[in-house]
């Protein structure tokens, strides 16, 4: 009998996690629709260049056309597969850099300079047409073995014009349904990207605690992903989760990050949650506990490039209440826009 490799064995595991988590993410697709952004309908598989063990592309991709796709549903059934018990594997510095510069050509609109830096390590980069209508680009794995293995992430880009805004999901799984938080501002404000984790921030990587945590470490590919969108100045909010016993009596905690340039939007985005009907807590008027995210590594980026970093925390009964979901989603649509028209 074949003994079965680790990553068949993850994969497996990835799938059978999907159904139970299949109803939540329809109820919570469904309230964001009163955003403007999701659905629940089905999605493709993700499909790609071949590729060998180690991830690598063995052979050129045929040009793709656009698929047709729910992005919510697409997104989701990625990171309902993102479980504790996964794995992870850290880029090399060329990885990461190879990944990064795919970014960078595919936002300066050179697709074939995007498609030859990503297919050689094992990264495709697909057009899909959004079932609300817009076209996104995904960059990923180019296989599903080579994702569940390395858990390096995604990245969606709005193809509606150029990109003025980026949206962070660093612990998708862990921080439940943070990823909802990132779909409903990507659909609902043009000019977004999406920079999603590929790997629970606990997942076993052999390289010790925590290596999998990407909002506190740069040898990742999402830290080199939104480090190099920092440098085009592209704003950013990191979107988190805590526990309601953390911080009772408060829904969200909005932070500007490790330095103050991102204070203006700060505050234009907590008077926003404010006019939802959330109680924020302002870390530049008091103490919100250990949720301040002064010590994320993509907020240092930003700060040494002199761009806003919003780090925003948002409680349990937020993320588990779909119309809350969705009224934390129209905060942030308004901070989005305000940048999309060029103000810091």
């Amino acid at each position: 009998m074949r003994t079965r490799p680790a990553y068949e064995i993850a994969a497996s595991t990835a799938r059978t996690a999907r159904p139970a988590r299949a109803v939540l993410t329809c109820v919570l697709l469904g309230a964001l629709a009163l955003a403007g952004t999701a659905g629940c309908g089905g999605a493709p598989a993700a499909d790609g260049p071949a590729a060998r063990k180690d991830g690598v592309t063995s052979r050129k991709a045929a040009p793709e056309p656009t698929a047709s796709v729910d992005l919510g549903r697409r997104i989701t059934d990625y990171t309902a597969g993102i479980t504790a018990d996964g794995s992870y594997r850290l880029p090399t510095e060329r990885e990461r850099r190879a990944v990064a510069d795919g970014v960078r050509a595919l936002l300066d609109g050179d697709r074939p300079a995007a498609a030859r830096r990503l297919a050689g390590v094992g990264y495709a980069v697909r057009t899909l047409a959004d079932s609300g209508g817009a076209r996104y680009a995904e960059i990923a794995d180019a296989t599903r073995e080579g994702e569940v293995r390395r858990g390096w992430g995604r990245i969606y880009a709005d193809l509606r014009g150029p990109a003025r805004w980026q949206v962070q999901v660093p612990h998708p799984s862990a921080d439940q349904h943070t990823e909802q938080l990132g779909i409903g501002l990507l659909r609902g404000a043009p000019g977004g990207v999406l920079v999603l984790a590929g790997a629970h921030r606990a997942a076993d990587s052999g390289a010790g605690p925590d290596a999998a945590d990407v909002a506190h470490r740069r040898d990742s590919v999402f830290a080199a992903v939104a480090g190099a969108l920092a440098e085009r100045r592209l704003p950013a909010v990191q979107v988190h989760g805590f526990a309601d016993s953390s911080l009772p009596d408060h829904d969200v905690v909005v932070s500007p990050g490790s330095g103050e340039t991102g204070l203006p939007s700060a505050r234009r985005l907590a008077t926003a949650y404010r006019a939802q009907g959330l109680r924020v807590c302002e870390v530049w008027e008091r103490y919100c506990g250990r949720l301040e995210g002064r010590t994320n590594v993509e907020g240092e980026d930003a700060e040494e490039a002199s761009v806003p970093f919003l780090h925003v925390e948002h409680n349990r009964r937020v993320r588990d209440d779909a119309a809350l979901i969705a009224k934390a989603v129209r905060a942030l649509v308004e901070i989005a826009k305000t940048w999309g028209a060029g103000s810091h």
